[in-house]
């Protein structure tokens, strides 16, 4: 795709309707996709980076994608796999998994799988051609640019009376939390309950019940089936998320002030430490920094790098932006007196694992957390 393309000609990568408005604009942005090395000269490419909302099934969607392959990931918070030791119990409470579960699990290229938490209760691959009783999408199907594929060969994988479950960020907490850089290249579908829920409808699933967790702001666990009724907490769920206006473009696009509001304070925020003689690093170099250190124009003359507890992105530079991404322990070696952490579900575990920071009179601010006038 040139780099200098809009697309117009907009078609739901769900229901295929033309109908639906631009939510969010975060301008052109370079890839989350691609981490350079440090010394790498090469200028980083742009892309526009837009979120569209179907307005016929109110899917929320990423228009358009450079299609270049992923990286290496970045390190997932500890509270990842504690939600997924809660979200098997809970499957397993519900009697959906078990000793002989045939069970298939798409993952997110991201990592964070379930596999050795399912096997723990019983479940177990299909044999070649066997269907499985259950599917497990974990933060999968939003990879997937077409959604209404990527869900037909999910439920095609299932025997008649299977389960089919997905794992979601929602819409819901995205726009309550303000957090417009969950938008990125890559990330095609932002569903809220009430959408996906529709989706399955559509293609003959009822959706039965769901779970909420407090993963990334506000993370859900919905189950389907062929033939199932929607229970008490699903039908809330849905109630809240649609008197929340998940189905209104005109409150997602609440997501456009966000945007301006974050990256507008987090550039006054390092500027006023930087004037007061505080030194500023950065930790997490997380996709969702990308777009918002470019956004805010935040460059290696004002954040001079960004930790990250996984090694393979240490030696690389954030693109666009151009901050070097180092090890944990140089960050401890330079003293800062502030870190900005780019992923808040992260903060238990860096108070745990870097704890010289604040014993060292530093202190952690969440990025997402700062606001035009902080």
């Amino acid at each position: 795709m040139p780099d200098d393309e809009l697309i117009t000609d907009i078609r739901c990568r769900s229901c295929r309707s033309d109908q639906g408005e631009i939510v969010l604009d975060a301008g052109r942005q370079p890839t989350a996709k691609v981490f350079p090395k440090v010394d790498d000269p090469s200028e980083d490419p742009l892309y526009p980076l837009r979120m569209w909302m179907c307005g016929q099934c109110h899917l929320a969607q990423l228009v358009e994608d450079p299609d270049t392959p992923e990286e290496e990931p970045g390190l997932e918070p500890d509270a990842l796999v504690q939600q997924a030791e809660d979200a098997v119990a809970k499957m397993a409470a519900a009697g959906i998994v078990g000793e002989g579960t045939v069970l298939v699990e798409f993952g997110s290229p991201h990592g964070g799988s379930w596999w050795n938490i399912l096997t723990r209760y019983g479940a177990r691959p299909p044999e070649p051609g066997e269907l499985a009783d259950v599917v497990v999408d974990n933060l999968g199907m939003m990879h997937d640019a077409d959604q209404a594929d990527a869900l037909e060969r999910r439920t095609s994988l299932l025997k008649p009376d299977g389960t089919v479950l997905f794992q979601f960020h929602t819409l819901a907490s995205i726009v309550a939390g303000g957090q417009w850089n969950a938008l990125r290249h890559g990330h095609f579908a932002y569903y809220s309950t009430p959408a996906l829920a529709g989706m399955l409808d559509s293609v003959g699933w009822a959706a039965t019940t769901a779970w909420w967790f407090p993963l990334y702001g506000g993370s859900v666990l919905l189950a389907a089936r062929r033939d199932g009724e929607r229970d008490q907490a699903l039908t809330d769920l849905i109630v809240s998320e649609e008197a929340a206006g998940m189905l209104k473009a005109d409150v997602v696009r609440g997501l456009q002030h966000a945007a301006d509001d974050m990256s507008g304070g987090l550039r006054q925020f390092i500027e006023a430490e930087r004037a007061a003689g505080r030194t500023v690093w950065g930790y997490s170099a997380a996709s969702r920094a990308v777009a918002l250190l470019c956004r805010a124009q935040v460059g290696p003359d004002l954040l001079p790098a960004i930790a990250d507890g996984g090694g393979g992105k240490h030696g690389r530079r954030m693109p666009g932006s151009g901050v070097p991404i180092t090890a944990p322990g140089q960050m401890v070696s330079a003293k800062p007196d502030t870190v900005l952490l780019f992923i808040a579900d992260l903060l238990p575990e860096v108070r745990r694992t870097v704890p010289e920071i604040e014993a060292k009179g530093g202190h952690w601010q969440i990025a997402d957390e700062l606001h035009v006038g902080y």
